[in-house]
């Protein structure tokens, strides 16, 4: 696979390769390492979808949107809550 350039800020770059050095690897292996272990918002969508499916086929789990944005706004503040500590 060919390399590709990217351009990024001196003191990004510098960061990364200090983060990847203190791992032992070097910078090209560190970003191809986080390249494999992040997902892509389509591929953290279809986690998602898969675990709400999991949920209704296990426990009938399976709450409205009206619902889901409630416990999704509650999560944000209990995590909020949590951060000011």
């Amino acid at each position: 696979m060919p390399d590709a350039n990217v351009r990024i800020p001196e003191e990004a770059r510098d960061r990364l390769a200090a983060i990847a050095a203190a791992e032992g690897l070097s910078l090209r292996a560190y970003l191809n390492r986080l390249a494999e272990t992040l997902l892509t918002p389509d591929e953290r969508a279809a986690r998602a979808e898969q675990a709400r499916a999991a949920l209704k086929q296990w426990n009938g789990y399976a709450p409205t949107p009206t619902e889901q944005q409630d416990l999704d706004s509650e999560l944000e503040r209990r995590l909020a809550q949590a951060a000011a500590r």
